[in-house]
């Protein structure tokens, strides 16, 4: 199995970490967090111009092709520079649609969605799919596969919710209040009942398929959010001084940071591998894409507590930017599959 990049995916990854530095993600992030979405769908704009969601839409609706190498290439800067929005959740919903063969909806919402100009949610009744992990309070879980919607992510924001619910899936524009989360950019809403779309079977295997797209670029967020949180830390226990010399000469934040180093290292092919089993259709893709959220999770998570002792108390204002990338780390760890489920999806095999 090939695990280096081609040269242009190097430099399509690059671009794209070049565009992500020079739009000031944090202060679109703090606005999408007080409920101003304009920064956010402008330069939402900008990462369609540059092809990312073309890379989860059909040719024949202006898309690239499922491409889940490039997209996790992607989503890995999305998640380094701390873009808030269901960019997630948009490119699993319309996987979702292309592979319900819901010709009408797919014709109407996969050419939006590849050109920027549509963004959409998605969530589900129970199991696996739900991204709310999340979510504040006792109302966090449904009882069960058929009963009330748990809550979608950025609902207040997104043309459209795609809900799951068993082996139905429906299409709503409307949902309740907006609740609390971890992080105060994953805006978290329950969707009200809408248009169904399609049942049977075909939206079981479907989902099943979604949320494997999903999970596969949650854990390249996650991977890229602990990249930037070690990237910090390592930066800034190299300007702090302690009797006098820099604290990142002390060996126990050596050892600190060598944990985090690894654990990123250790995942980072994982994804890889699981982004290239998927887009081959391997059998063992789904085994192989739990393996890489688990890893880049806790890695992800893990760096999140290096930068929040080793910056000791200023890691907990949120008037440091680094507060966006630290809370994100738990959330993005358990969206679209716990460390538990995922752990179990690769003993079920």
């Amino acid at each position: 199995m090939r695990f280096l990049l081609t040269d242009e995916q190097r430099e399509f990854a690059q671009a794209l970490d070049g565009m992500l530095g020079a739009s000031g993600t944090p202060a679109v992030a703090r606005a999408w967090a007080a409920g101003d979405h304009r920064p956010g769908r402008a330069l939402w704009t900008r990462i369609a111009g540059a092809g990312v969601f073309g890379l989860g839409v059909p040719e024949k609706h202006g898309g690239s092709g499922l491409l889940p190498v490039e997209l996790t290439l992607s989503f890995e800067e999305l998640g380094r520079h701390a873009v808030p929005g269901p960019l997630v959740e948009t490119v699993a919903a319309a996987v979702l649609l292309e592979r319900l063969g819901a010709d009408t909806e797919a014709g109407e919402w996969l050419p939006r969605i590849a050109s920027g100009g549509a963004v959409l949610s998605l969530c589900a009744g129970a199991g696996p799919y739900a991204p709310d992990a999340d979510a504040a309070g006792p109302d966090r879980y449904a009882p069960d596969a058929n009963g009330p919607a748990r809550y979608a992510l950025d609902a207040d924001a997104a043309d459209a919710v795609l809900v799951i619910r068993g082996d139905t899936v429906s299409r709503t524009d409307t949902h309740g209040p907006v609740q609390s989360s971890l992080d105060p950019a994953r805006r978290l809403a329950r969707p009200l009942d809408g248009t169904v779309l399609a049942r049977g079977p075909a939206v079981t295997a479907a989902a099943a398929h979604a949320t494997e797209v999903a999970r596969l670029l949650t854990a390249a967020q996650s991977l890229g959010l602990g990249r930037a949180l070690l990237a910090a830390t390592v930066s800034y226990v190299r300007q702090r001084t302690q009797f006098r010399v820099p604290i990142g000469s002390f060996q126990a934040v050596k050892h600190r940071l060598a944990d985090t180093l690894i654990g990123l290292e250790f995942a980072r092919p994982l994804v890889h591998a699981a982004a290239l089993a998927l887009a081959a259709g391997a059998p063992s893709a789904g085994r192989e894409v739990a393996t890489a959220k688990v890893a880049a999770g806790e890695a992800g998570y893990a760096a999140a507590r290096t930068a929040l002792q080793l910056h000791g108390a200023i890691g907990y204002t949120e008037e440091l930017d680094l507060s966006l990338w630290i809370r994100k780390a738990r959330p993005l760890r358990d969206a679209w599959g716990t460390p538990a489920d995922c752990r179990a999806r690769v003993l079920t095999g």
